[in-house]
C-alpha cells in the first residue's frame, strides 16, 4: 500500500506551532518533526553554516578564558537549546539562522525530482535556517574559526525553499560558505557601475572579499573601490585578493572616525556605493556618514538594524537609498560559484579560510 501523505501549504504554515497566523521564519517556534508532507522535502543534515552574527553572538557568550574545546562544547550546547526550544536554527538574540548541507532522504511525491535532483543528492539549502524545520540528535564537531557545525539530524524544506546541488568541482565546506551568502555578490552585480566609488564594510570576511571581486569588476578603471577591514588577518586577507585600490582598518562601529578615515583616503569624498558586510551590531551610521547625498547602501549583514539605518540617516539629514540585503536572487548560487571558480586568488583565501 502506498505511502498517504497530508497536504502542505507552499510556504510552510502548517508547520508553526505558535504564534499562530505567521509564517515559519516569523514563528516563535514550528514542528520539526520528519514526517514530511506532499510537497516537502527531507534532508539528512551533515553541517550547518550558521549566519556569521549568529555565530559570533553565540561565541561572546561562552567563557573568554576556556580553552578551544570547552568553547566548542558551550556553543554546541547553545545551539542545541535554541533547535530544541524552537524547532530550528532561530538565533532569538540576532534573529538570524544559516543554511545547511545534507543529502536528499525523501521527496513528497508533488515535489519529486524537483530541479533535477533525486534521492541521495547532497545539496546545500538557499533558505534561511531561521525558518527550516531542524531536528539535531547529535553535534559532532564545532568549527570555531568556520561559523559551520557538523551534526546528525534531520531537516525539512518546503515547496518554495530553493537549494543548490553540490558542484563537483569545488571541496564541501568550500561550496558551503560561498552559498551561504550567494546573495551579496550578484547584488553587487546589480548596483554598482562603471566609475562608481564603492566602500565596503567588512571587506576582509567572505562575502566582504566577493562583493570587492564583483565591485572591482563592476567600478572598472575608471572607479574605485576602498575596502575596510577590523582585524590584521582579515586586512592581510584583503590586501592578498588585490582589488581595492585602498584597504583601509578600523572599528566600523566608531562612524566619526572611519568617516574620517575615509574622507582621508578619498580626496574628501564620500563613496557613491557602500556595501556593509560587518557581523557585528551598530555599524549602519558608519555607512551612513561614508555615503553620498542620492547614493546607495546595501546592509548584506543579518547583524543590521532597520531601525538604526533608517532613524540615523534621517537624524543626520542623509538622503540615501537604503537597501536591506536579501539573500535570494534569481541565478544567485551559480553565479556565486562562477565568481569564485573564475578567480584564482579569490578561491585560494577561501579555500583557505575554509578547508585548510
Amino acid at each position: 500500500m502506498a505511502k498517504e501523505y497530508k497536504w502542505g501549504c507552499p510556504y510552510g504554515c502548517h508547520r508553526v506551532v505558535e504564534p499562530e497566523g505567521v509564517l515559519p521564519q516569523a514563528a516563535w517556534k514550528i514542528d520539526n518533526s520528519p514526517e514530511i508532507r506532499e510537497n516537502e522535502t527531507l534532508i539528512d543534515v551533515e553541517t550547518l553554516n550558521i549566519d556569521a552574527a549568529s555565530f559570533k553572538q553565540i561565541l561572546s557568550q561562552c567563557d573568554p578564558d576556556a580553552d578551544e574545546a570547552t568553547k566548542e562544547q558551550q556553543v554546541a550546547a547553545r545551539i542545541m537549546d535554541i533547535v530544541s526550544q524552537r524547532g530550528k536554527m532561530h538565533n532569538p538574540v540576532t534573529g538570524s539562522g544559516g543554511m545547511l548541507l545534507g543529502r536528499i532522504k525523501e521527496f513528497g511525491p508533488k515535489v519529486e525530482g524537483r530541479d533535477g535532483a533525486k534521492v541521495g543528492d547532497r545539496i546545500c539549502t538557499l533558505v534561511s535556517l531561521s525558518l527550516t524545520p531542524l531536528n539535531i540528535t547529535k553535534i559532532k564537531k564545532v568549527h570555531l574559526d568556520k561559523d559551520q557545525v557538523d551534526v546528525e539530524g534531520t531537516a525539512v524544506l518546503f515547496e518554495t525553499g530553493v537549494f543548490s546541488v553540490l558542484p563537483d568541482d569545488m571541496d564541501e565546506k568550500l561550496a558551503l560558505a560561498v552559498l551561504d551568502v550567494a546573495g551579496a555578490p550578484i547584488q553587487t552585480d546589480r548596483l554598482v557601475q562603471p566609475g562608481d566609488t564603492v566602500f565596503i564594510l567588512g571587506a576582509g570576511g567572505k562575502s566582504g572579499l566577493m562583493c570587492a571581486s564583483v565591485a572591482a569588476k563592476k567600478a572598472g578603471p575608471m572607479g574605485k573601490v576602498i575596502g575596510l577591514a577590523h582585524s590584521d588577518r582579515s586586512a592581510a586577507r584583503l590586501k592578498q585578493l588585490g582589488v581595492c585600490d585602498i584597504v583601509l582598518q578600523g572599528d566600523a562601529r566608531n562612524a566619526m572616525a572611519i568617516r574620517k578615515l575615509l574622507l582621508d583616503a578619498n580626496d574628501g569624498k564620500q563613496a557613491d556605493v557602500t556595501i556593509n558586510c560587518v557581523s557585528i551590531p551598530g555599524t549602519e551610521m558608519a555607512s551612513i556618514l561614508c555615503t553620498r547625498e542620492g547614493g546607495k547602501i546595501y546592509f548584506f549583514s543579518m547583524a543590521t538594524s532597520f531601525t538604526a539605518a533608517a532613524l540615523g540617516a534621517e537624524g543626520v539629514g542623509a538622503d540615501i537609498e537604503l537597501i536591506i540585503g536579501n539573500g535570494y536572487a534569481k541565478g544567485h548560487a551559480e553565479y556565486a560559484l562562477d565568481l569564485v571558480r573564475n578567480d584564482s586568488k579569490l578561491r585560494s583565501i577561501l579555500e583557505e579560510m575554509f578547508v585548510k
